[in-house]
């Protein structure tokens, strides 16, 4: 059994992280665009528009796992500045402040900057890629004489 969740490990992180990255997007999206019952922010207002800006944008790269981590990263660090700029001064504990969405999401894009894409991201595909074009050029220049 174990062997099998082994085996499985990379596509539930890539699943993982295509919940977290569409959750995210959408979030910025319903800010940005007043969709999906969200309210919207006037452009360019601190910090409101900036950080929907950085859901949009993380979120979307985070759900198609390109950049993820540097992605996951600044997207995880607007949620830790959004929780203890916006819900913290109200209560101690996010269940009291209203800020459980903000933690959950700096900690599940903290994770991701850790573990990785996992499977089905364009970081593996582009990478796969990348490895592909140099293993000729790795094999012609292995077989070559060296000259002096």
């Amino acid at each position: 059994m174990s062997r099998h969740l082994d085996t499985s490990r990379p596509y539930a992180l890539g699943l993982f992280r295509i919940i977290v990255g569409l959750l995210f997007t959408l979030h910025g999206v319903s800010t940005l665009f007043g969709v999906l019952g969200g309210d919207t922010v006037a452009a360019g207002t601190w910090p409101g528009w900036y950080a929907a800006a950085i859901q949009l944008a993380g979120g979307a790269f985070v759900l198609v796992g390109l950049g993820t981590r540097a992605a996951a990263l600044v997207s995880s660090g607007s949620m830790a500045f959004a929780y203890f700029t916006k819900h913290q001064p109200h209560a101690l504990l996010p269940i009291q402040n209203g800020g459980e969405p903000a933690v959950m999401f700096c900690w599940a894009m903290l994770l991701l900057v850790f573990t990785g894409s996992g499977a089905l991201a364009l970081d593996r595909l582009l990478g796969a890629r990348e490895a592909r074009k140099e293993a000729p050029q790795e094999a012609e220049s292995e077989g070559a004489p060296v000259t002096v």
